[in-house]
């Protein structure tokens, strides 16, 4: 299975202050607020959900279709994504943007200062889908929409619908930011809806549907629970709960649940069932929890085979084995 992911190609730039923003803080001096941090360290790291998504399913072998938007800075990002078999011949490149940034300082008791530039992302809904069905094209069997600017979710998910392009659902963070209809608009009819619990309360909120008529618009419901794993839930069957990879130390939490669709998705595009896909999430998933940012980690098959074999058995390890094989890109 060829799979197309759109969303977020970002950068994330983390500094840490040795200090206490706290007293720094002059009360009675706030309207007039002008300071200046010195900090310690950077750490410049690969972001996005959707370039997450993609080296997650490049590094299985899978060769993505990644489609977002960035700046004229994006060359050394694209290397490395091009290195970990992601095709990112859909991507637009601004003239006149950089790609998206995430600036963040954090003090000694764990405080942040941040900010956000959307950049090049606000050009996102000028991406045409049709490129993915236009004669010569690599097709596209799935459409994965992920976290974007929110007019580019929107016109990627209606495209889909137009050209009979199969579609998932991974509106996440950004639901805080869009209203009923538009959440209503983005999940029906997708393949795989995901997210996680909070965002599965916010979806019904959002939707004012229950999650029986939710489970009416999609395929299948996938919501991820943290440490305790992940939970499938469709119509006319019973909810399927697979555990998370137990007893791993976490050294960073940032992209796991990107991980876990790349892993689910990657099993379910080489046929594997939806339990046997979801192990491969988790597994994928604990990958990243032992990395420090969302594109450090090795997807080498024999590490992942031995943490299947650890947390699920033997013989759910040799199902995942299948999904695990002609993989170039692993190292």
């Amino acid at each position: 299975m060829r799979i197309a992911v759109t969303g977020s190609i970002a950068t994330d730039h983390l500094m840490v202050f040795p200090g206490r923003f706290a007293d720094q803080l002059i009360p009675d001096q706030l309207a007039h607020l002008s300071l200046s941090f010195l900090v310690d360290e950077l750490e410049v790291r690969r972001g996005g959900v959707a370039a997450n998504i993609a080296f997650g399913l490049g590094s299985l072998g899978l060769s993505p279709l990644l489609v977002g938007a960035v700046g004229s800075d994006f060359a050394e990002y694209e290397m490395w994504l091009k290195e970990h078999g992601v095709d990112t011949g859909p991507v637009h490149v601004s003239t006149d943007r950089q790609t998206a940034r995430f600036m963040c300082i954090t003090d000694e008791d764990a405080n942040q200062i941040a900010s956000f530039y959307a950049g090049a992302m606000q050009e996102a809904a000028d991406i045409d889908l049709r490129r993915l069905a236009a004669p010569g094209a690599a097709p596209a069997d799935l459409v994965l929409v992920c976290p974007n600017d929110p007019a580019a979710m929107l016109r990627h998910t209606a495209q889909c619908r137009e050209l009979g392009l199969p579609f998932a659902a991974d509106p996440s963070q950004q639901l805080a930011r869009l209203d009923g209809p538009q959440v209503r608009e983005l999940v029906d009819g997708a393949r795989w809806l995901f997210t996680n619990e909070y965002e599965a309360a916010l979806l019904l909120e959002r939707t004012g549907w229950d999650r029986a008529t939710v489970l009416e618009k999609v395929g299948a419901w996938i919501t991820t629970r943290g440490g305790e794993g992940v939970r499938i839930d469709r119509r006319g069957h019973d909810p399927l709960t697979v555990e998370a990879v137990p007893g791993l130390p976490v050294t960073d939490p940032t992209g796991v649940g990107d991980a876990f669709r790349a892993g689910f998705l990657a099993a379910t595009g080489r046929g594997l069932a939806l339990r046997s896909a979801a192990q491969l999430g988790c597994v994928l998933a604990a990958q990243t929890l032992g990395a420090v940012g969302s594109q450090s980690y090795r997807a080498d098959p024999q590490e992942l085979l031995a943490t299947a074999t650890r947390a699920y058995g033997e013989d759910a390890a040799q199902l995942l084995a299948t999904a695990l094989t002609d993989q170039p890109n692993s190292a």
